[in-house]
């Protein structure tokens, strides 16, 4: 029987870049990986911040709260270090960057919590706005909705069946959609996570930092690395090493993202070596625990 995500929780591992200023939608369109000059108030944005070498060191879902304001929610762990290299670049462009966690409520919908604030389907990467507050509908974890609840502090969160932070956890990594952590700052290209497949990447938008190398490893076939979902009775953490039972000389995958799955064992995201999809893989160390690979929830880019 299926586990299904239903419930409201507080997200502290998140935190929240705001950026103010006339400028605020060009200057994020020329560092991150996805076109924010054409984001609308109704729409949401998965986005990277990359290298030079484009390897991603910081992820964001944003949206626009007015034509001069943009919220950037990113894994707290990087928020810090991210909003001093992004206020590097600002140079002459009108826009202020802060962290705004403190002056934010932010909650996680799943199931009919979702469904009770904003009835009827909506697509990820979707805002509705809810008075104060804006609902970002994120890609659902087996068929639950989901969604970011965020408000100014002092609106009240909306009330209604708890969801545990571990659950809520364990339904980012169902969605098949990671968000960049420490232990994986820098490991990857976008597409080794997806990131082309769900939102992630425009390829049609001007440069931005690392955009030759996420360019060239989209269409001059240099990709060798995917993101999998993989179970395994073990403990799994982001960062870990994945090998492949016949090779011990070098591992062929990292654990992006995971959690425990409410049904025993650990879930997660692993970026792996296209090449191992069908290999004996083993966690940590050659021999260590097996690790099983599951169905995406959707279709890669190139399946499309």
């Amino acid at each position: 029987m299926s586990y299904i995500l239903n419930g409201i929780t507080a997200l502290p591992h998140l935190g929240v870049i705001r950026a103010e200023g006339e400028d605020a939608a060009k200057f994020l369109h020329g560092q991150l990986t996805q076109d924010f000059s054409l984001l609308g108030l109704s729409e949401a944005r998965l986005a990277a911040f990359c290298s030079a070498k484009g390897r991603m060191q910081a992820s964001f879902i944003a949206f626009k709260r007015s034509h001069g304001e943009i919220w950037l929610v990113c894994s707290r762990d990087l928020l810090a270090p991210t909003l001093k290299r992004l206020s590097m670049f600002v140079l002459r462009a009108k826009v202020k960057l802060s962290d705004a966690t403190s002056e934010v409520v932010l909650c996680g919908l799943a199931g009919d919590a979702v469904q009770a604030l904003a009835p009827g389907a909506h697509p990820p990467w979707t805002r509705s706005e809810l008075g104060a507050a804006s609902l970002v509908h994120l890609y659902p974890a087996d068929g639950s909705p989901r969604a970011l609840w965020l408000a100014p502090a002092g609106t009240p969160a909306p009330t209604g069946p708890v969801l545990r932070h571990e659950d809520w956890l364990w339904g980012e990594v169902r969605s098949g959609v990671a968000t960049l952590t420490q232990p994986i700052f820098e490991a990857f290209v976008p597409q080794m996570l997806n990131y082309e497949s769900v939102g992630g990447v425009n390829f049609k938008k001007g440069c931005y930092p690392g955009q030759e190398v996420v360019a060239r490893s989209q269409f001059r076939g240099t990709l060798k690395r995917r993101g999998y979902l993989a179970h395994s009775a073990a403990e799994m953490q982001a960062g870990q090493v994945v090998f492949d039972a016949a090779d011990a000389s070098q591992p062929c995958g990292i654990v992006a993202q995971a959690a425990a799955a409410p049904g025993g064992g650990f879930d997660a995201i692993v970026s792996l070596q296209t090449a191992a999809a069908q290999a004996s893989l083993q966690l940590g160390q050659p021999g260590g625990p097996a690790l099983q690979l599951l169905p995406l929830p959707y279709p890669l880019l190139e399946d499309i």
